[in-house]
């Protein structure tokens, strides 16, 4: 990256880490059951809702309880379960069409990531009916306060409850882009283990995953504060003591709850610090070939921490004494080393595969292009890179991790 759009891209980074006290960032009111719900709804005076899932999960029966709970309740539940894997602008249109149609009164969204991604745009919708999904792109594009929401996290992985950002993509563009608006924060979520009972080993993998790097991301950046890097660190810590037994027995009520609660504080510190390039990269991945966002991270995580280089090995080091899988008497270098081995180890163990064999060489250049303006000015990342340094991350992925 040449010096001029370096020294723009800090000095953009500083400006927000100075603005950051002063945001309106919220946390969440949060549940520990979905019994909670119905003396909510009659709090706020919600007689009918909205419910924005999956069709798998659907189908699987695990938004039976709550539908049932609600019908029980006397409040009118519609249900939309279009949502894809990466929701896009047409998931948004449909969900929304939905909502107007049963005159709802709120929005519960209930899956990963994609279907609290989904619910939030279409709050977005609802609160701006003159503008399109595209046009409320990026950062702080979404001012109004959003219908009531509340998320039900099904996966221990996104943190989506908790964070600024939906995620949409255009399929039409085959673009990934985030919407970054602290009103689309959820005024409410429900960490019950019991909905994620049912969640495959794989997905609990990958999800797992994805709340380590969101973790770790949020360590390694520029904008770290004392708070975010303590929830970064017990979040690392909570990963690597239960992502394993999560994925073994699927009943393990107590390393479910623990990861819940891992995704839920990695959320909180990455809202706060960012990400970097590793979700950048990843979300171009989902654009192009609807990647699944936790895989895509799982395989890029030691694969980005390798590229960052020796700018971040103290604080590898830090991360892997969190995750005890290095010592006090580690040299910087060998700790860094040891916690990416950790990883890589850890990806192995639950079945990641290391590399993405959908990556094609001639769409590398567009998909970093894509990365590129997603992360730079705004993510603080250790060490800035332009597109064409960014077309590393894809090429290691391609071929499977590290070269010589």
């Amino acid at each position: 990256m040449n010096p001029l759009m370096k020294c723009w891209c800090r000095c953009f980074q500083l400006a927000f880490r100075l603005a950051m006290p002063l945001m309106p960032y919220r946390e969440p009111e949060r549940f520990e059951s979905i019994q909670s719900l119905p003396p909510l709804l009659e709090r706020l005076g919600i007689r009918s809702i909205l419910l924005v899932t999956d069709r798998p999960l659907r189908e699987a029966g695990v938004t039976r309880p709550l539908e049932e709970l609600l019908e029980r309740s006397g409040i009118r539940c519609a249900v939309y379960d279009g949502t894809r894997a990466n929701p896009t602008v047409r998931n948004v249109e449909e969900a929304r069409e939905r909502y107007l149609a049963e005159d709802c009164q709120g929005l519960i969204a209930f899956g990963g990531g994609s279907s609290m991604d989904c619910a939030k745009a279409v709050g977005a919708r609802i609160v701006y009916p003159g503008r399109s999904v595209n046009q409320m792109k990026g950062l702080l594009r979404v001012l109004r306060r959003l219908p009531p929401l509340i998320a039900i996290p099904t996966t221990a992985g996104t943190g989506s409850e908790v964070t600024v950002t939906a995620v949409i993509t255009d399929s039409d563009r085959k673009h990934k882009y985030t919407m970054n608006n602290f009103t689309m924060i959820p005024r409410w979520a429900v960490l019950d283990p019991a909905v994620t009972r049912t969640l495959p080993p794989a997905l609990t993998a990958a999800t797992g995953m994805d709340a380590l790097t969101h973790a770790v991301e949020a360590y390694i950046g520029g904008s770290t504060t004392r708070e975010t890097r303590r929830l970064a660190l017990q979040a690392v810590r909570l990963v690597f003591a239960n992502i394993e037994a999560a994925c073994r027995d699927g009943e393990d009520l107590e390393a479910r709850k623990n990861m819940l609660y891992a995704a839920h504080i990695a959320g909180i510190a990455f809202s706060k610090s960012y990400v970097g390039y590793i979700h950048a990269v990843a979300h171009s991945l989902g654009g192009e070939y609807n990647t699944p966002h936790g895989l895509a991270n799982a395989v890029l995580l030691p694969i980005g921490l390798e590229l960052y280089g020796p700018c971040v090995c103290r604080k590898l080091w830090e991360l892997g004494r969190s995750a005890g899988v290095t010592a006090e008497t580690d040299s910087r270098e060998a700790g860094a080393e040891a916690f990416i081995a950790a990883i890589r180890g850890l990806n192995r163990r639950l079945g990641i595969p290391e590399r993405l064999p959908e990556i094609r060489r001639e769409d590398i250049p567009v998909m970093a292009g894509h990365a590129a303006r997603e992360a730079n000015p705004l993510y603080p990342v250790p060490r800035l890179m332009s597109a064409r340094e960014l077309e590393q991350f894809y090429e290691r992925a391609a071929d499977g991790g590290t070269r010589s």
